[in-house]
């Protein structure tokens, strides 16, 4: 946790994104949605692909922000144009 920080900090995307699933999920830190929407959201806008399908996917649920399908699928359309399937296969669901 310490170096993810430290990298994050000083913007490593990467260390960004993992960050946020670290506090997504609980690991080393306490689950915090709020802080891993913060960390989502600084990868994302480096262009990290894992990191706007993780952000769209907080968006869509309401997960440490307001629920907002529009956002969501902002995101999700950022990192299906790089390929994620998994923001692909979400938009389709969502009619997109």
């Amino acid at each position: 946790m310490k170096w993810y920080q430290k990298s994050a900090e000083q913007g490593n995307a990467t260390a960004q994104n993992t960050l946020g699933l670290m506090y997504r999920n609980g690991y080393g830190v306490a689950q915090n949605d709020s802080e891993a929407v913060k960390w989502y959201q600084k990868s994302a806008e480096q262009g990290n692909a894992t990191a706007q399908y993780n952000l769209g996917f907080m968006y869509r649920n309401g997960y440490g922000v307001a629920q907002n399908i529009n956002i969501a699928v902002e995101w999700y359309r950022k990192a299906a144009e790089q390929g994620n399937q998994n923001a692909k296969n979400n938009l389709q669901r969502l009619g997109y």
